[in-house]
């Protein structure tokens, strides 16, 4: 089972933002790789530090996590939000934090990222994806086209002359403490450490062509309208032979069923019976998401009364198990009556046994009620 985010960082959550951010740079010093070489439970502590600050720092991502946990970014093919997280990755988005701690070196400068530099992210893209609740209960694998921009064949580039290739540009202030050292990525090539040289004419000004693929996603069970999940790398190229793709972000869409509304992981089914039904009994049969069940509404049934089948619902992205299927029983009442009908309904109207009055078990309503129908 994959850690609490905010364990990981030492935090509750009630934790704000500057806390956050304050408890993330603390643990990332302090497991920094320059600071312990070669040591790999640091690296991984410095992993799992870095992915619950990519989570906790966002705020869709913290109310989404804090909703559904881990499971709220299951189905992708890790990377951020998902676990699998690489060193380039964090020096890359998460550098600037640091300013010059470390010479600077944090975020690119360093041996890491490739090259001497950090490694550029293209950008992300978004697409919806409707799923039925049947889809929803078991999980589902859904093929989808996309189209993505890739790097052009033929492009080749030059090493930007701002920075010289190192894809940030170092400033160093006179302030009254000494002189501060601070990164930022380079305004020329925007962090790549390259620019174009050659490129073919359908390219863009970034050397990409568009192109549909075929993206297999996994979607697991119990997931809810509005959770958004993550396919690393198949968003768009970014320019450069140092850069790395962006991700295919996923937003669930529930399809509307016939016959069931959901609420979390309960779902519920307006059952409608007939007066006759209501008082002397009936076996219904009715929809749930793995086919028709039938069910007995007992004698003398109240309208409004619910009827409970456990498991019937969906999972939950939280827990084990799954929800109900509550069963709302509706007694339609009849708008035009035959005169004879008319006639055993004003006989009945001053029964006591048509008065309301739920402390009353009488059978003797049920028999008399059922000689008048036979």
């Amino acid at each position: 089972m994959k850690e609490d985010y905010y364990e990981i960082l030492g935090l509750s959550k009630s934790a704000t933002a500057a806390e956050i951010k304050k408890a993330y740079r603390k643990m990332a010093i302090k497991y920094h790789p320059d600071k312990n070489p070669d040591n790999k439970e640091a690296e991984e502590k410095f992993k799992k530090a870095a992915e619950a600050y990519e989570i906790l720092s966002n705020a869709d991502k913290k109310a989404r996590y804090d909703q559904f946990g881990h499971a709220a970014f299951e189905g992708g093919a890790g990377g951020f939000g998902g676990g699998g997280m690489n060193m380039e990755d964090i020096f890359s988005q998460f550098g600037d934090i640091f300013g010059g701690a470390f010479g600077g070196a944090f975020g690119g400068g360093g041996g890491f990222g490739g090259g001497g530099r950090a490694r550029v992210k293209g950008s992300n893209l978004r697409i919806r994806v409707t799923l039925s609740l049947e889809e929803i209960l078991n999980g589902v694998e859904k093929k989808v086209k996309v189209k993505r921009k890739v790097q052009a064949d033929g492009v080749t580039y030059n090493t930007c002359t701002t920075c010289n290739g190192q894809g940030q540009v170092t400033r160093v202030t006179n302030t009254i403490l000494g002189r501060m050292q601070t990164a930022a990525t380079c305004p020329t090539c925007h962090g790549a450490g390259e620019s174009i040289d050659k490129k073919p004419n359908d390219a863009d000004a970034q050397g990409l062509v568009s192109k549909e693929e075929n993206v297999s996603i996994k979607i697991p069970p119990g997931v809810t309208d509005g959770v958004q999940l993550k396919v690393s790398g198949k968003g768009n190229d970014a320019t450069g032979n140092n850069g790395i793709s962006g991700d295919l972000l996923v937003v669930i869409q529930e399809e509307e069923h016939a016959n069931l509304k959901r609420e979390g992981s309960n779902l519920h089914y307006d059952l409608y019976i007939n007066f006759s039904e209501a008082v002397l009994g009936a076996s219904k049969e009715i929809d749930t998401l793995t086919g028709k069940v039938r069910l007995k509404v007992e004698s003398g049934v109240q309208s409004g009364k619910i009827l409970r089948l456990r498991g019937k619902g969906l999972p939950s992205l939280e827990s084990y198990g799954k929800g109900d299927l509550l069963v709302h029983v509706n007694v339609w009442t009849p708008k035009e009556l035959s005169k004879e009908q008319k006639q055993f309904f004003e006989k009945m109207k001053e029964d006591t046994n048509f008065k309301p009055d739920p402390t009353n078990n009488e059978k003797s309503f049920f028999e008399k009620v059922k000689d008048m129908f036979s």
